[in-house]
């Protein structure tokens, strides 16, 4: 693989890549950073890998179709490139659950028979080991991750080629899927950028040589940047794939945050609150021209006045509302928080915890504390302290604000 699609110096390795990158990648974490992420494609062989962690399979798919309750958009079909109606999909709950639209599996089965792709969405929501797969994968590459699972009838090409917005590791599952890879139209897209902007690109670029033409089955992995045309064919049988799907940060992220907070210090700018002069003719392009100078001065002091920690602050803000943090047992929580001789309690996963003075900001809400109360808080989040070393009271405060949690280490 060459290196001609992606000019310019070498990808920083992943935050904390390592344990969570185990079951995609056998290549070590430095090599993949480097030459692969947001690069280039990468195929790994079941053989190179351990045994899977995500528990899934056929049982599984039937499970959530048939008895979690399903609705749309959990659930989405798809056949020769079309995505199916909701409404052919769902019924009603029945006597006591008044939702019209819950997933039939008796529809699934008709379209499935027909030819439709099925495809599970969100699926690192409603499958426990699905979703302790993706956190590991998270917190190893610092990004947020997603899954969907596609189950293709035989002889069957889901999907016509295209391009993702975002990086995906798909994971063969069951069956055996054709993959033919193609370089990008558009390098790195945006999330605004998608390929059905560019149809006719892809639709010639679709008749080059694949750099990737080959058969994944199961326990296989492929990596795919964001931008990398592909298309496959279920071959013999049903095949179950998952995509683990990276929504990867970018700069243009930060950009954008940057921008943001300059619009809010240009709204104190009373000259640039000012009316423009009665008379003013804004379609006459000198009128943009002649305020264009002081303008672009008010917002380049509007950037600089934007600080550091500022920034930081949006960055956070989109990472808690990207994902959740580790699920917890609503039940199991409340009786252990009271019980007399308590569990041993460590930090929940995920919860991208910031402080704001004595005031703890996470994904599960704001807590406030003490000063010497927020100190003995950051010594257990910086893993100074074991959270059973805490005050009983403190430590059930925590508790109750799913802060800690009882058990052993979640990935």
């Amino acid at each position: 693989m060459t290196d001609a699609h992606h000019p310019g110096p070498p990808a920083a390795l992943p935050t904390g890549t390592g344990r969570g990158l185990g079951p995609f990648v056998a290549l070590p974490p430095e090599r993949f950073a480097a030459e692969h992420w947001d690069r280039a494609p990468l195929l790994t062989r079941a053989a190179e890998l351990p045994a899977p962690t995500h528990g899934f399979g056929p049982d599984a798919v039937d499970e959530l179709l048939s008895r979690r309750g399903l609705r749309t958009p959990f659930l989405r079909m798809a056949k020769e490139g079309s995505t199916l109606e909701a409404r052919e999909l769902t019924l009603g709950g029945g006597v006591g659950a008044s939702i019209t639209d819950q997933v039939s599996e008796d529809k699934v089965l008709r379209h499935f028979a027909d030819g439709a792709t099925i495809v599970l969405q969100g699926l690192h929501r409603t499958w426990a080991p699905v979703s302790d797969t993706a956190r590991g994968l998270s917190t190893a590459l610092g990004h947020p991750v997603q899954v969907n699972a596609y189950v293709t009838p035989p002889q069957n090409r889901g999907f016509d080629d295209h391009y993702d917005v975002h990086d995906v590791f798909v994971v063969q599952v069951s069956g055996e899927k054709h993959w033919r890879v193609r370089p990008p139209v558009l390098e790195a897209p945006l999330r605004g950028q998608p390929w059905t902007d560019r149809r006719d690109e892809v639709r010639a670029a679709a008749e080059q040589e694949p750099v990737v033409d080959a058969v994944l089955a199961p326990g296989d992995c492929l990596y795919l940047p964001r931008g990398w045309l592909h298309s496959a064919t279920a071959l013999g049988g049903t095949s179950i794939h998952l995509t683990f799907g990276v929504h990867v940060w970018t700069g243009r992220t930060l950009a954008d945050d940057l921008l943001a907070a300059a619009g809010r210090v240009l709204d104190d700018d009373l000259a640039l609150r000012r009316a423009l002069p009665p008379g003013v003719d804004v379609l006459d392009p000198a009128t943009a021209a002649a305020a264009r100078a002081a303008v672009r001065d008010s917002v380049v002091a509007a950037l600089d006045a934007v600080s550091d920690e500022d920034l930081a602050a949006a960055l956070a803000r989109r990472a808690r509302a990207a994902e959740r943090a580790e699920p917890l047992g609503v039940l199991a929580q409340h009786a252990a928080a009271d019980a007399e001789v308590g569990p041993r309690w460590r930090v929940r996963a995920g919860l991208a915890a910031r402080w704001e003075g004595t005031t703890l900001v996470t994904r599960v809400g704001r807590t406030s504390f003490g000063a010497d109360e927020a100190d003995d808080v950051a010594a257990v989040l910086d893993g100074r302290v074991a959270p059973d070393a805490l005050a009983p009271e403190l430590r059930r405060r925590l508790a109750l604000a799913g802060l800690l949690v009882s058990g052993p280490s979640s990935p």
